[in-house]
């Protein structure tokens, strides 16, 4: 038996998800019966950022509650495998004990987290397609049990796309229920070494209407979800060098309306970084538009075309801007229209750049 005909029922039961959640529900319980794991952790990224964002699926690891040091150690500190190499690696899979020649002690993360947690190796993929990373997963093994190895490796690099194209189907915008819950900024302080301190009750309403996930207890009396918490570690990680990039995520809230939330570090004194400041709100179609254009299977042309057409661009001038043929163009904007379900520019436009809802995008059989 072929290792596709292996994986096939994984995808299969992923098709018949209702979320990225379920998703991650019905790939994991397939996986384990292909390839042995003690726990797991999957989760949606942001597909520009990287970083994790709702939901997250923690699976024998109690309740998450070592999340945040977890995270913590992987942004802030000098580790082996890092999600953020993964993701641009040619295979976007790799295990710890296999690349530390069988030293995991050589991972800060190992030596700080999962060695004491019994914990004896861990196999990392990025769920990624069109070079956008749509997830990651952790896969442990306990010790005693054997390190991963190249099966293991390629069976999960064989899902990565598929995977990611299943998570980023759940990623259109459509209607949620009681409207689109405009609402002010929240904004959450962070001190310099990683402690809120500071909350306003705009940010109290929407942490309120985020999914369920691991967290992490603060002084302000209320459990930060692990979500915001990495993103402001990320903006810590930029202030001091170890990163480029945005401090930025999208996610979900319970009723489908989207958030964006974006940290950045102040300057301390004598120039070191200071607090952290995360502003979550409401996220605007702006926010939204290369996540919609990725959930409908846009390719980057595809969307450059998609964004002139935004800007009253007639066919001849995107052929002019683009330097390819007004033939070219009308073969790209036909296609646009199939996957968009669109049938005319203003309708593109709509559903791309001006918040206009669409249904569930539909399963593959």
């Amino acid at each position: 038996m072929t290792r596709p005909h292996r994986h096939a029922g994984i995808l299969a039961a992923a098709d018949r998800a209702t979320g990225p959640l379920d998703c991650f529900s019905r790939a994991s319980a397939g996986l384990r019966r292909l390839m042995r794991f003690d726990a797991a952790v999957w989760s949606a990224t942001d597909p520009e950022t990287g970083l994790v964002t709702a939901p997250m699926l923690v699976e024998n690891l109690g309740s998450g509650e070592g999340c945040g040091a977890y995270w913590e150690s992987e942004l802030l500190e000098e580790n082996v495998l890092p999600f953020r190499d993964l993701a641009r690696a040619a295979v976007p899979v790799a295990g710890l004990r296999a690349a530390t020649g069988d030293l995991p002690a050589r991972s800060a993360r190992f030596r700080r987290l999962l060695g004491g947690q019994g914990i004896d190796d861990e196999l990392r993929a990025v769920l990624r397609v069109g070079g956008r990373p749509w997830g990651s997963v952790s896969l442990f093994r306990l010790r005693g049990a054997p390190a991963f190895g190249a099966d293991d490796v390629a069976l999960l690099a064989e899902l990565s796309e598929p995977l990611a194209d299943r998570l980023r189907r759940f990623a259109a915008p459509y209607e949620p229920a009681g409207g689109s819950g405009k609402s002010a900024p929240g904004l959450l302080l962070f001190d310099e070494n990683g402690e809120a301190t500071s909350i306003n009750e705009e940010a109290r309403a929407h942490l309120a209407s985020l999914p369920d996930g691991p967290s992490t207890p603060s002084a302000l009396g209320l459990p930060l979800p692990i979500w915001l918490v990495g993103t402001a570690l990320q903006a810590r990680a930029i202030a001091q060098g170890r990163d480029r990039g945005n401090a930025r995520i999208r996610l979900r809230t319970r009723d489908g309306r989207w958030l964006s939330c974006r940290a950045s570090s102040l300057s301390g004194s004598g120039g070191r970084p200071g607090p952290v400041v995360l502003v979550i709100e409401p996220a605007t179609p702006a926010d939204l538009a290369l996540i919609v254009a990725q959930s409908y299977g846009l390719t980057p042309r595809e969307f450059e075309i998609a964004q002139l057409v935004a800007q009253g661009l007639a066919t001849s001038e995107i052929a002019e801007a683009l330097f390819i043929s007004p033939h070219t163009v009308r073969g790209h904007l036909k296609a646009v229209f199939g996957k968009a379900e669109v049938s005319s520019r203003g309708e593109l436009v709509a559903r791309l750049f001006a918040g206009s809802p669409a249904p569930r995008p539909a399963k593959v059989s």
